[in-house]
């Protein structure tokens, strides 16, 4: 494929799609509510302080020989692989040139991410080896399963984002498992989406497949693929997330630099000693990037959990990671980057009681800490060791509910509602005056899971719970499916590359 077709098919690709089967809605949102900060200044202060006696005293191991050459030619202290900043380093470093706010293009330019500032972008769930559903239970992840997650994500308004890994196809090799999620991205949906970090040739394949999608020049210039580095706390990044981190940035592509906690074995068991390791870890993997490319984008991330000090299981949904969440959310806003947290998190089994409490005490601090990009908002159970396609369709429907919410209180004229109080007057109902009648249809948020019918309807329909409606809906779903058009030259390119490049090396499955 010439370079010529690549980005006529490049533009062609972009161009807005339409299906009947995808609801009309926000590409993400903007929030209209304010942050609820819960350290005040000499709190965060103290946070921030600590952090960068971490750095200057302790250090961060970077395995990564490249990394280190950076650090030491920007003047920070190599002891082998034992990095030492001086006060503030890393701070001017992220300051200095990483984006406060960033767009991430979609191959359907209407689905464009704004993240940063008061936007907020939904993703689902990312990483387990399992699935979940009301009818075959608990079993491995397939290829067929992945897809089957990329389309519902691309058919639910309320998720913004086709994610990365909602799963791992176990039925394909581990070394090539990598082009077929990539492909069922690109193929699946036109919404924005995640590459792969597992190695850094398959950065470099998730990059050469965005190029083929995009045009050369357009990656070259614009953001359009998002990934997850995480640190290998406490205060330890590995070669592999920095080998991908290095190709990300260097194609300007963004990153998200996330701490990966269980608070009690990779940090302290504290909720402010946590936050300062966080801080410290984060800071010194997002300079990294900005040594690599000044100016390319990056994320503060954190997936901060607590531990059972019984077991050692991690524990969701409880207050201590909340406040670390809100805590890091605030640092973030001031080093002046956007932030990633949060998510429907827990530890059930299944779509139950402790699934919903759970996944509800993550959710609502999200967004009232103002968190940029949440990963896991919709898909996640077992402590993400499964992604549930019944917890991904009840998940949506509540994150249907916090966009809302983030819209805040409705202050315009038709808002004040006055001329509805002039006209009904004392004891009189409201249900029939022109201004319901004019507003009934988008006045309240309508759930398409909850059931709010009498007794004797639930009853004579069948007497469904929840996760029986929502094993209905995503069925429904994926028969009414309709992909998103993809430009015929673009798909064959794609497929092309995936053939060359699989049959370049063995399978394995490491």
């Amino acid at each position: 494929m010439s370079d010529r077709a690549r980005k006529r098919g490049g533009r062609r690709g972009r161009q807005k799609t339409e299906s009947r089967a995808v609801p009309a809605s926000s590409p993400y949102i903007t929030r209209k509510i304010p942050e609820y900060v819960l350290l005040d200044e000499e709190g965060l202060s103290l946070i921030e302080s600590n952090a960068e006696t971490i750095l200057q005293e302790i250090g961060i191991d970077f395995r990564y020989g490249p990394a280190l050459k950076l650090f030491k030619e920007a003047g920070a202290d190599i002891d082998g692989e034992r990095v030492r900043f001086p006060e503030g380093m890393c701070r001017k470093i992220i300051r200095d040139s990483a984006p406060a706010i960033f767009e991430q293009h979609a191959r359907n330019p209407d689905r464009n991410v704004k993240i940063g500032g008061r936007h907020t972008v939904f993703a689902p769930v990312y990483g387990p080896p399992f699935i979940r559903d009301l009818d075959k239970g608990r079993r491995y992840a397939m290829i067929e399963d992945f897809r089957n997650f990329v389309k519902l994500t691309y058919m639910l308004p309320s998720l913004h984002h086709s994610g990365g890994t909602v799963c791992e196809p176990t039925d394909l090799p581990v070394n090539k498992r990598h082009f077929d999620m990539v492909y069922s991205h690109m193929k699946f949906s036109d919404k924005p989406f995640m590459g792969s970090v597992t190695h850094p040739e398959r950065a470099e394949d998730t990059v050469s497949m965005c190029k083929i999608l995009f045009g050369d020049e357009f990656v070259d210039n614009h953001t359009v693929v998002i990934n997850l580095i995480n640190a290998n706390s406490p205060m330890t990044f590995d070669e592999t997330m920095l080998g991908a981190a290095e190709v990300y940035a260097r194609n300007n592509q963004a990153s998200i630099v996330s701490p990966f906690i269980l608070a009690g074995a990779m940090s302290p068991v504290t909720v402010a000693g946590t936050m300062a390791q966080i801080l410290a870890e984060a800071m010194a993997g997002m300079a990294f990037t900005q040594l690599v490319r000044p100016g390319s984008p990056v994320i503060f991330g954190t997936f901060a959990s607590s531990i059972s000090m019984q077991s050692g299981a991690p524990t969701f949904g409880t207050p201590e990671p909340t406040l670390v969440l809100n805590g890091c959310a605030a640092l973030a806003r001031r080093l002046g980057v956007p932030f990633r947290s949060g998510g429907a998190l827990c530890a059930s089994k299944i779509p139950d009681a402790q699934a919903a409490y759970e996944s509800a005490n993550t959710i609502q601090p999200t967004m009232a800490a103002g968190v940029n990009f949440v990963l896991h908002a919709a898909g996640w159970l077992e402590g993400g060791l499964a992604s549930g396609y019944e917890k991904l369709v009840m998940d949506a429907d509540q994150l249907g509910m916090m966009a809302v919410f983030a819209e805040g209180a409705d202050l315009t004229e038709n808002g004040q509602a006055l001329s509805a109080i002039r006209e009904v007057g004392p004891g009189v109902h409201f249900l029939g005056c022109d201004h319901t009648q004019n507003n009934f249809k988008t006045a309240f948020y309508r759930s398409n899971i909850a059931d709010n019918n009498s007794f004797e309807q639930w009853e004579l329909e069948g007497s469904q719970d929840a996760v029986s409606r929502a094993n209905t809906l995503w069925k429904k779903m994926l028969g009414e499916y309709v992909p998103p058009a993809l430009d015929p030259a673009i798909d064959e390119a794609l497929l092309a590359y995936i053939e060359k490049r699989k049959n370049s090396f063995a399978d394995s499955n490491i």
